[in-house]
């Protein structure tokens, strides 16, 4: 059997070289799983990487994690520690790494891009880096309704008192605020944007209920960002009216009660006089049938004459003497 030269023989072996080097290595078993499910849960300030347990089976030793962070600016990566951003999340045992500040001087800054990775680790054993697509708080918050909202109803209006979502750094950002409100069965009507967090609903109509919700908008000057939050529960409050105006009402409603009294009044004096004959003749009582005549009518056996007779006043025919005078003419 004829050999191959050797000068064809060297891409063979350079082919196969390469995939040597390709392989992993022998102790590629030794290595850990890597976190799954690695999430960042942005929510107004709260800021909170999360992922799933590490599991190794039998064996129970406890895995701790590594997260680190990166600017978009910069190509090192750095450990998640205290002199960074204030929490550490160093060889932590949780498998949640918080690192919402606690004011706006800690934390990383939120108009920086940044990215964050996390590894599992026991012992000498690692697990690969699991990467989050890099985030920019204001850009990627999600932003809730404005809290602590205070309603007081007032004469046709209601005051709206609340608080922004979270604090903002000012000379960036700023939070402005709208008002959705109808009348209880009407139509949606929305107004703003307002700057301030105390808002006053006025026109609105006396002794009706309203009911309300607000958001908030969150605008950034450096990157030009405009993001709208979620609306507060719906809240309904009904309106009230002043002394004076209540008084007003009380004036109208006796006015116009004695003016309703009055056209019914003309108008029965109007009907009674119009229709007076017929009236009367309602309310004429039926001619009364003499009461020996009823006695009659009960017992038709009695003699009527009788019985008039026996009930008429002897004293009106009785006399006792009669006297004729006459009176001679004189000659």
């Amino acid at each position: 059997m004829r050999l191959p030269p050797p000068l064809l023989l060297l891409p063979l072996l350079l082919q196969l070289g390469g995939r040597a080097v390709a392989a992993p290595p022998a102790d590629s078993l030794s290595q850990l799983p890597e976190p799954q499910n690695v999430k960042i849960h942005l929510y107004n300030a709260k800021q909170v990487l999360s992922w799933e347990p590490v599991s190794l089976g039998n064996d129970t030793r406890p895995v701790v994690y590594q997260v680190q962070f990166k600017y978009s600016s910069s190509s090192e990566w750095s450990d998640v520690t205290k002199p960074h951003v204030w929490v550490n999340c160093s060889r932590i045992t949780s498998t949640v790494c918080n690192f919402t500040p606690t004011s706006l001087s800690k934390g990383f800054p939120p108009y920086f891009n940044v990215s964050l990775r996390v590894r599992a680790e026991l012992e000498e054993r690692v697990s690969d880096w699991v990467t989050v697509p890099w985030f920019q708080h204001y850009r990627n918050v999600t932003i809730g309704p404005p809290e602590n909202i205070w309603v007081t109803p007032g004469d046709g209006s209601l005051i709206i008192r609340f608080s922004p979502p979270f604090d903002v750094d000012a000379s960036i950002a700023t939070f402005r605020y709208y008002v959705h409100y109808q009348e209880k069965a009407g139509i949606q009507q929305v107004k703003g944007p307002f700057r301030r967090n105390s808002i006053v609903l006025n026109d609105l109509k006396p002794l009706r209920e309203y009911c309300l919700q607000v958001k908030a908008e969150l605008s950034v000057t450096t990157p030009n960002i405009s993001r709208f939050g979620r609306l507060s529960n719906i809240t309904c409050h009904e309106t009230t009216v002043d002394a004076s105006t209540r008084l007003q009402q009380i004036i109208l409603i006796a006015v116009g009660t004695f003016l309703l009294l009055s056209v019914l009044a003309g108008g029965c004096l109007f009907l009674v006089l119009k229709y007076k004959s017929l009236i009367k003749y309602w309310f004429q009582s039926p001619p009364n049938i003499p009461l020996q005549i009823e006695e009659y009518l009960k017992d038709p056996a009695q003699p009527i004459i009788e019985a008039l007779d026996k009930d008429s006043s002897p004293k009106d025919d009785a006399w006792d003497s009669v006297s004729i005078v006459s009176f001679l003419e004189k000659e």
